[in-house]
C-alpha cells in the first residue's frame, strides 16, 4: 500500500521557523506532483505549496509566499516544507499530498494523502 509519513511538526513562537518532511513509500512518486496542504480547527483543508515532478516548477499560497519553501529530492523520495517567519495563523494539521497530475490547488487533483501533522504557532 502506497503510503506517505510527514514529520517534523510541532510548537514554535511567532516569528520562528518549521522543517516539515515527507516521505513516500514507492518509486512510483517520483513522477508524482508532491503537495502540503493545512487544515486548522473548522476550517476546509487548503493547498499551501506544490512542487512537480523535477522539483523545478512549484506554485505556493499567496499567504506563504516569501515564507514557505517547498522542496524535494527524488533520489530519497522525499518531499520538504521550510517555514520560515511563522505566524499564529499558521496553526494547522499540514497534510503530505501525491497526485499525477501537474501543479494543482485543489484537494481533488490528489490521490494520496498522509496522516497529517500538527504545526502550533503561538503569539
Amino acid at each position: 500500500q502506497v503510503q506517505l509519513a510527514e514529520s517534523g511538526g510541532g510548537l514554535v513562537q511567532a516569528g520562528g521557523s518549521l522543517r516539515l518532511s515527507c516521505a513516500a513509500s514507492e518509486r512510483t512518486f517520483k513522477g508524482y506532483t508532491m503537495a502540503w496542504f493545512r487544515q486548522a480547527p473548522g476550517k476546509e483543508r487548503e493547498f499551501v505549496a506544490a512542487v512537480n515532478w523535477s522539483g523545478f516548477s512549484t506554485s505556493y499560497a499567496d499567504s506563504v509566499k516569501e515564507r514557505f519553501t517547498i522542496s524535494r529530492d527524488n533520489a530519497k523520495i522525499t518531499v520538504s516544507l521550510q517555514m520560515n517567519s511563522l505566524k499564529p495563523e499558521d496553526t494547522a494539521v499540514y497534510y503530505c499530498a501525491a497526485g499525477p497530475r501537474g501543479l494543482s490547488s485543489s484537494p481533488a487533483n490528489y490521490n494520496y494523502w498522509g496522516q497529517g501533522t500538527q504545526v502550533t504557532v503561538s503569539s
